[in-house]
């Protein structure tokens, strides 16, 4: 199985939102990015838009629609009512709802799955009968995924941030790609597809790849773009496809 590369275009917009200008263009980079061969765009609008912007994901997906059709368009964000009714108009092809507080500077947990799975299902299948694939944002934990499964989602996407953080504590990296691993294995055992993001750079994603080979997708913004400072975005797509396996 290919486990696909979605480029989160947040960092990209919050530099671009350091100045009134229009560059770095938000769209320029996503085209760069799915020439390059990545396999989709990711983005987070928040609702003060202090990186990605409304405007930003209605350009993204004329940009797929018109000169990528076979790319995905991955729309992340906390799921209040103008979050909802942004992605029932855009119609991205997979929607990543996330537990954000609008003060987080970014994704920092998973939900708990066990005591909010109520008030996820409507969300869910309301977005489902949309015609759109739902994915949940999930902490590293197997038990959880039971009650994940009862929101009726397709996917969930595991929260990389503690395996990112144990870049030089070889151990510590050990036990949390285990737990990524055994969350994981539990998704697949109750038929749900299982994505990853966050922290991940060229250098962890192969062990990942490998504990996971079921890894479906995954979405990467602050580790990509600093590479791309390095290497230019083609060549930083072409490493993160390569640590992918493709």
């Amino acid at each position: 199985m290919v486990t696909k590369l979605s480029v989160n275009l947040n960092a990209v917009a919050q530099l671009r939102n350091r100045r009134d200008l229009p560059w770095p263009s938000v769209t320029g980079i996503g085209r760069i990015a799915l020439n390059a061969g990545a396999h989709g765009l990711t983005v987070h609008p928040r609702p003060d838009e202090r990186h990605t912007r409304r405007s930003d994901v209605f350009e993204l997906r004329a940009l797929i629609d018109d000169e990528f059709p076979q790319a995905e368009f991955n729309v992340e964000g906390f799921p209040d009512e103008r979050f909802i009714d942004l992605v029932l108009e855009v119609q991205p092809e997979q929607v990543t709802l996330v537990p954000d507080d609008p003060a987080q500077a970014t994704s920092d947990h998973g939900y708990d799955f066990k005591n909010e799975y109520n008030d996820l299902q409507p969300i869910v299948k309301r977005l489902k009968n949309a015609g759109m694939r739902v994915s949940i944002f999930c902490d590293p934990d197997a038990s959880q995924i039971p009650y994940a499964v009862k929101t009726g989602c397709d996917r969930i996407e595991l929260y990389t941030g503690p395996y990112g953080g144990t870049h030089d504590n070889e151990k510590a990296m050990v036990r949390e790609l285990e737990a990524l691993g055994e969350a994981a294995d539990a998704a697949f055992e109750h038929g749900l597809g299982v994505n990853a993001g966050h922290d991940l750079v060229v250098d962890n994603l192969p062990p990942l790849v490998a504990r996971i080979p079921k890894l479906a997708e995954v979405s990467i913004g602050h580790g990509l773009t600093a590479d791309a400072l390095e290497h230019g975005m083609t060549g930083t797509v072409q490493r993160f496809l390569s640590a992918c396996g493709n």
